[in-house]
């Protein structure tokens, strides 16, 4: 079974998130400090496994004034599916479910190093930092800090908070501008092209994400991909801002 389908502990990603959907929600230490949303560490259990995971409620999401109320918490779900899609297994498993202060979006903790984050990635790091930058133009990330790529024990680098991604208008903000006009990698551009073909009308993936986003959204996710495909490089920074603050 290969790393993509195996959470940080060994585990299958299959029983994860069962254990995310059905689980036990216990808070363990309130509200995280960090974030404008309210986000909870809390401990999810069953009969045999227990994790920490991080809560986000839909009724602790902060107004922004260019994405919908309420939606945040479904685009950290879309963002999941994105990544599977693709094979890439960026991001942590996520789902959408009831919480103790309501439905929110309910994401497996990946144990990092605190001190590490983008800025501090080697050169090794390089073919994962070319999905992640890619993985972040497709879903239009409003947001990638540096502090949002955490490096496990494993050597494996993981993407958290996209819950400002998918937007139909252009609103790319990332510090992951190495690539730019660069070559996608034939490797990465082939799982594009059949992650293409997956948001065709009818496709269980695009039946997915209609209960997340908007249809003006996932075609404009379409849009993306098949620019990404029809260049085959990876997109120079536009006009207006594109680098997210602060930087961490």
């Amino acid at each position: 079974m290969g790393d993509r389908e195996r959470d940080p502990q060994g585990v299958s990603v299959g029983r994860v998130l069962t254990l995310l959907r059905e689980g036990e929600l216990e808070e363990v230490k309130g509200r995280l400090p960090w974030g404008s949303n309210y986000s909870f560490l809390m401990l999810a259990r069953d009969a045999e496994l227990e994790t920490y995971v991080v809560y986000k409620p839909r009724r602790g999401e902060q107004p922004l004034w260019d994405f919908p109320d309420g939606t945040l918490c479904n685009r950290e779900v879309a963002a999941y599916l994105v990544s599977e899609a693709l094979g890439w297994g960026i991001v942590p498993p996520t789902v959408l479910r009831d919480g103790p202060h309501g439905e929110g979006m309910v994401q497996l903790i990946i144990e990092a190093d605190p001190n590490v984050n983008y800025f501090t990635l080697g050169p090794e790091f390089r073919p994962q930092l070319q999905r992640i930058a890619l993985f972040d133009h497709i879903v239009n990330n409003a947001d990638r800090k540096g502090g949002h790529c955490l490096l496990a024990d494993s050597g494996r680098l993981w993407s958290i908070d996209h819950g400002i991604c998918f937007h139909a208008s252009p609103k790319l903000r990332t510090v992951i501008w190495d690539f730019a006009t660069e070559p996608i990698p034939a490797g990465l551009l082939r799982d594009v092209g059949s992650f293409c073909e997956n948001l065709a009308a009818g496709k269980r993936l695009r039946t997915q994400l209609e209960k997340l986003l908007s249809e003006r959204e996932i075609d404009a996710l379409k849009r993306r991909v098949e620019r990404l495909l029809e260049t085959g490089t990876y997109p120079e920074p536009g006009p207006g801002r594109n680098y997210p603050w602060p930087p961490v």
